[in-house]
């Protein structure tokens, strides 16, 4: 699987003057490093390419509730929704209002703490408002409680739970990283695999989605809908993993971590935003312009030109701030974030530290 979008990113090289827009996001998010990998390896290198070649297709990622507003950690995963919209394909930003009650255990070292139907749907709408912002209402947004709210369990079970192994459930990552735990795997969260598996399932069957995208956490669960179409259906249908962004010490950042940027402006101002792309080192800039922007990569590669010779200046991290700003919060809200860092310059203020100025809030 490594190296398997590379490997398209050079067999297409020589006919990148043929490419149709329909395939480009695949080979210029590869190249800009917002996808890491595909799945499955063995097929997808070629399948991938010949399926978005074929016409515009149905993309999905889905975002669970779990608080009132998406982070700095999800925005790759609508950055990749938005490189295939620009490229004319359908996309699907899928809510998770069922899921956040079963808790993904990705990445985590214990259980979430249980959310209340009731503040799940508030949460629901509070993500509702990042995407319509960022998405300018162009995206199809679902909420997956929809489609569970009249199904029982016994029916459920009976119909859906009949086509996944045991074996092959226990042997997933995130499976045995909990069962090897002191605390252990709940029965609710060892079934999220299933849910979500089956949401790729039912995005297939009512909107024709093949592909699906989602951070390199969330492997497992990619391969269960996989499995769970690919058994049901015989269709082939794929994968995107996505790089997950870390702090300076290496956690991945959101909420549970601690350090979570928040994209609604009630938790993370437009400025204490745009001051923390500002802030980004040299080390991380580069890649971030890749990752966060849609600037080309040569427009990039001579902003960081102009860098080397004037460090001092910091041209790619305001250039950073700028375009990322802009992008969550529109135009008004870049516009207010350079008056509010104005504002503090003329006065002598050069902010806090950003991880001390996030709001706090209530999380889960």
């Amino acid at each position: 699987m490594i190296h398997a979008l590379r490997s398209i990113s050079r067999l297409y090289r020589p006919l990148s003057r043929c490419l149709s827009s329909s395939i480009e996001p695949l080979v210029s998010g590869t190249r800009r490093g917002l996808f890491k990998d595909v799945f499955p390896a063995e097929t997808a290198r070629l399948q991938l390419s010949e399926l978005l070649s074929s016409g515009p297709q149905t993309v999905y990622c889905g975002f669970d509730p779990t608080a009132d507003s998406l982070h700095v950690g999800n925005l790759l995963a609508l950055l990749g929704l938005l490189h295939f919209h620009r490229a004319g394909h359908h996309v699907i930003a899928v809510v998770g209002g069922a899921t956040a009650q079963i808790g993904d255990p990705s990445g985590r070292n214990q259980e979430r703490e249980p959310l209340s139907p009731e503040r799940v749907e508030e949460n629901v709408l509070g993500i509702r408002d990042s995407l319509h912002r960022i998405f300018a209402n162009h995206e199809v947004l679902a909420n997956n409680a929809a489609w569970y709210r009249q199904r029982s369990a016994v029916e459920f079970l009976a119909s859906v739970g009949r086509h996944f192994r045991m074996g092959t459930l226990l042997s997933r990552h995130s499976v045995q990283s909990r069962l090897s735990s002191a605390e252990g795997m709940s029965l609710t969260e060892f079934t999220y695999q299933v849910f979500q598996a089956y949401d790729f399932y039912y995005l297939n069957q009512k909107h024709g989605c093949k592909i699906q995208l989602g951070g390199t956490d969330q492997l497992g669960n990619l391969m269960s809908g996989h499995d769970f179409i690919h058994r049901t259906t015989g269709e082939d249908v794929f994968g995107i993993l996505l790089p997950l962004i870390t702090s300076t010490t290496g956690d991945k950042l959101g909420k549970s971590a601690g350090n979570a940027v928040w994209l609604n402006r009630a938790r993370t101002s437009p400025f204490e935003f745009y001051q923390y792309f500002v802030r980004q080192q040299d080390s991380n800039v580069e890649r971030f312009l890749k990752l966060f922007t849609f600037l080309p990569l040569p427009e990039i590669e001579h902003i960081m030109e102009q860098h080397a010779k004037e460090p001092e200046k910091r041209i790619p991290q305001k250039r950073l701030a700028a375009e990322v700003t802009k992008l969550v919060h529109g135009k008004e809200g870049l516009e207010s974030a350079k008056s509010h860092l104005q504002t503090g310059i003329k006065h002598g203020r050069h902010g806090r530290s950003l991880s001390r100025e996030v709001h706090s809030g209530p999380v889960s």
